[in-house]
């Protein structure tokens, strides 16, 4: 077992004396852009109707009559989804950037959310929401940069029987943004008529933070060595990392990936309060609130368990709960009419969509699609796989407010429907990378996928002795 690790019970139990300063500044500052990813999530959320008022005011000053409704919706929407634009957008250049800059490119990231966050802050002082709506945007497109470059820098110096564990820290992080801002968004705090845009400028806060403790985290060593061929400062970056000096064993595993890449080809919460509104419920800022708090509690969940119980269990957990809450929330919500109390059943059934959301398809796929390649792959499929989260939330947070008039609570049978899917297709596609190496991931997922069905008992005893878990930073990736 490696220093640090103690088998009790059956279960591998870290001991965080051992854990070097170094390495717990490198993940903490790194997650702290997945915090400004789900503060600016969670943000629009509450203060809608002050926003919407705003707007309306700025418009009767520029044309002199009060905003008609259809352009008031179109505003919002654009306001919500042109955030993800941002994401879509800038997620695809992953690949590029962070093999480009590698870690300095967070701190260059810094400057997008500066911006962004200066705008949206100062948009109702100068009457334009077009300031609010470009910030909206720009602050989206850090978010896509932060959403692949976090997890993929945490899992690069993560050890690999933490990487799934710390990987979880992204969502964490995200969904513990999304409640802050949640909170702060109250109409009591900062979700007031005049204070609202100091709650949307706030973003900046952790941007100065990450800005200032970056320049203390080493470069991942794995970037270093297999992508930038710095032998000398991939080891120093090591030892910071794990507190050791004979680094060679680390080294040697980084070779033999770097030897197979040398042959390789390059390759909700938008809506959240309208819908507890319709669900019956009296105070839909307080349960969005306490969704929030669901979600975070539930991600926490996920990472004591997810190194005991695997990815691959984990997310068809996940995604069949979901699917079954989506299900229920549909009957709930077309009973709610001729049987009252079913605006309970509604909410506990969203309640318990996000609580399987946050055990396995919020946290999990952040880190998961990075740990399924080697590290010459691993940035352009990050980019892919980013832009499609993107591309989705862009379609979610414009169409949702339409859909949801044409077809009311039928709505989530759609979501429904693609969860089932998912569940279908993670069965017979998707491995279990519980406890292995990226080389050995990489290999497994090329071999079945080759056979045209993945073997089903790919997930792997911890009991048995490993040498891949023999130091910290073996797997040296939001």
């Amino acid at each position: 077992m490696p220093a640090g690790f103690q088998q009790l019970g059956g279960e591998v139990i870290f001991s965080l004396r051992t854990v070097t300063g170094t390495f717990v500044l490198s993940v903490f500052t790194a997650v702290l852009g997945s915090l400004e990813f789900g503060y600016n999530i969670g943000v629009i959320n509450a203060p809608q109707k002050m926003i919407e008022k705003d707007y309306n005011a700025t418009w009767i000053e520029r044309y002199g009559e009060p905003i008609p409704t259809g352009t008031l919706t179109s505003l919002w929407s654009l306001s919500v989804a042109i955030f993800s634009i941002g994401g879509m957008l800038s997620s695809f250049c992953v690949g590029f950037v962070s093999e480009w800059l590698g870690r300095k490119a967070m701190l260059v990231n810094n400057v997008f959310a500066f911006l962004g966050g200066s705008l949206m802050g100062m948009s109702k002082l100068c009457s334009s929401f077009e300031m609010m709506i470009l910030g909206r945007f720009i602050i989206g497109a850090y978010c896509g940069l932060a959403s692949g470059l976090t997890p993929m820098y945490v899992g690069e110096i993560s050890p690999t029987s933490l990487r799934g564990a710390l990987g979880t820290l992204h969502q964490l992080a995200i969904v513990t943004g999304i409640l802050i801002a949640q909170v702060l968004g109250l109409e009591v705090l900062l979700g007031s008529e005049h204070l609202w845009p100091v709650l949307m400028g706030l973003t900046v806060v952790p941007t100065v933070l990450q800005m200032a403790l970056l320049p203390f985290c080493p470069e991942s060593p794995r970037f270093l060595y297999i992508v930038r061929c710095q032998e000398h400062h991939a080891k120093r970056g090591l030892r910071r990392l794990t507190g050791k000096q004979e680094v060679g064993d680390m080294l040697a595993e980084m070779k033999e990936e770097k030897r197979k890449m040398d042959m390789e080809r390059k390759g909700i919460f938008y809506y959240s309060t309208s819908i507890f509104m319709k669900a019956g419920v009296q105070s839909p800022v307080y349960a969005t609130i306490g969704a929030g708090v669901v979600n975070c509690a539930f991600t926490v969940v996920s990472l004591f368990l997810i190194e005991r119980m695997g990815r691959r269990t984990l997310h068809m957990l996940g995604l069949g709960g979901m699917c079954i809450c989506a299900i229920i929330m549909t009957t709930a919500l077309a009973l709610l009419e001729s049987v009252p109390w079913m605006s309970y059943i509604s909410m506990l059934s969203i309640f318990g969509f996000v609580a399987f959301f946050e055990i396995g398809p919020g946290p999990i796929p952040w880190f998961f699609v990075a740990e399924l390649f080697s590290q010459g792959p691993r940035p352009a499929a990050m980019a892919v796989a980013g832009f499609s989260n993107w591309t989705a939330n862009f379609i979610v947070g414009m169409c949702f407010q339409y859909v949801a008039e044409l077809l009311g609570p039928y709505v989530f049978l759609i979501f429904a429907a693609l969860l089932l899917f998912f569940l279908i297709f993670t069965f017979f596609r998707v491995p279990e990378t519980r406890g292995k190496t990226f080389d050995q991931i990489a290999a497994n997922f090329q071999h079945h996928s080759a056979g045209g069905m993945m073997d089903m008992d790919l997930d792997m005893d911890l009991d048995k002795p490993s040498t891949e878990l023999d130091y910290l930073g073996d797997e040296s990736i939001n």
